[in-house]
């Protein structure tokens, strides 16, 4: 067993890998921190966070505060005396809690930082239109996403992916990266360098209902990228005849549709279905109009009249 007294601090899936890795390298993970359980889906059944099932699992205390400042909730995290605290996927802590363990609390962020500081840098680095991405471990500071960074690995992005095949990738890097960073901090041998942006700064917030509806005066190009950047999940949408239609994926065809203005679309009703936008066409390939299921554009044209 190595000397580190770690708490891991996550919630969703994409951190189960980041702590499963320390288990697996015989990491002393003291204890873990996770969202309290609440109800989830149609049934509303209380539902635990995946980090907190994983962590049960292995027998790792589990402690599930509603609000990081309470006094009890601190004193209880003190009493484990941690000198290390790793965070992925969490929500912000506040001064008092970060700044606890003797060495002190690095993250992971799914980006190359200082680019995407934020909630959603997967989803916005493929929205923008990006070429590569990537993962860093940085200790945390006052501001959000500022403090040195550990360690960065870059991550192609594909021309075909969306934000879940991205979101699988990086979050088993991240994991490989936490690994790294944690193997570096124990040996006392680890870089801490000052972020430093070179040109424009990219932003990452968070994403809303409003965030996701097509905008169809822009070009197809940079739409195909928006629908991808936020497929599966929230998803980009628009509405046509009324409902709201979510869109999973897109072709690009380039030149205009003669006579139709953006946001006007032609359909043949068996097997496609193509906007104008303020420039080229695109054709939507997968999606769910409100009420149904999704599926593919031949099989939704089938049972929809548009």
């Amino acid at each position: 067993m190595h000397d580190l007294r770690i708490i891991f601090m996550g919630t969703p899936e994409f951190a189960v890998p980041s702590l499963q890795i320390l288990v697996e390298n015989d990491f002393n993970v003291v204890a873990v921190i996770t969202a309290p359980d609440k109800p989830k889906g149609r049934g509303r059944k209380v539902a635990t966070s995946p980090v907190k099932g994983y962590a049960v699992q292995q027998g790792i205390p589990v402690l599930q505060p509603t609000n990081l400042k309470s006094e009890t909730f601190q004193a209880e995290l003190k009493s484990y005396n941690a000198n290390l605290q790793v965070v992925v996927a969490f929500r912000m802590l506040p001064v008092a809690v970060w700044d606890m363990p003797e060495i002190g609390t690095f993250n992971l962020h799914a980006s190359l930082l200082p680019q995407y500081r934020g909630a959603a840098p997967i989803n916005w680095a493929i929205i923008n239109g990006d070429k590569v991405t990537g993962a860093t471990t940085f200790f945390l500071k006052h501001e959000i996403d500022t403090g040195n960074i550990i360690f960065q690995e870059k991550e192609p992005i594909h021309e075909n992916d969306n934000a879940g095949t991205l979101y699988e990738r990086l979050m088993h890097m991240g994991a490989g990266l936490v690994l790294k960073t944690v193997k570096a901090i124990e040996t006392g041998d680890y870089p801490q360098e000052p972020q430093s942006a070179e040109g424009e700064l990219k932003a990452a917030p968070k994403i809303f209902k409003e965030t996701c509806e097509i905008d169809w005066k822009k070009s197809a190009s940079e739409l195909y990228d928006f629908v991808r950047g936020l497929s599966p999940y929230p998803a980009s949408w628009t509405r046509i005849n009324d409902r709201q239609l979510k869109v999973f994926a897109s072709q690009v065809v380039p030149g205009n549709i003669e006579g139709l203005e953006a946001g006007e679309y032609k359909t043949d009703g068996k097997s496609y279905l193509h906007f104008q936008t303020g420039k080229d066409t695109l054709a939507i390939t997968d999606l769910q109009i409100e009420g149904k299921k999704r599926m593919k554009i031949e099989d939704f044209l089938r049972g929809n009249t548009l």
